[in-house]
C-alpha cells in the first residue's frame, strides 16, 4: 500500500504547486496507479497469493 500512498503525496503535491487547487487529485493518480498496478503484474500477484492460500491447507 505504501507506493499508492506516495503516488497520492507526490500528486497532490504537484497539482498545488501548479496551482490546481480545484482538480481533484484522485482523478490525475488512479491512472498512474491503474499503470503501476498493470507494470508490476498485479494480477499475477494477487491470483498466485489467492491460490497459494487454498493450496496451502492440504
Amino acid at each position: 500500500y505504501l507506493p499508492f500512498l506516495v503516488i497520492d503525496l507526490i500528486v497532490s503535491s504537484i497539482l498545488m504547486s501548479l496551482g490546481m487547487m480545484m482538480v481533484s487529485p484522485s482523478t490525475v493518480s488512479l491512472p498512474v496507479k491503474l499503470a503501476l498496478f498493470v507494470s508490476i503484474d498485479g494480477w499475477t500477484l494477487v491470483l498466485g497469493s489467492l491460490a497459494k492460500s487454498f493450496g496451502g491447507a492440504g
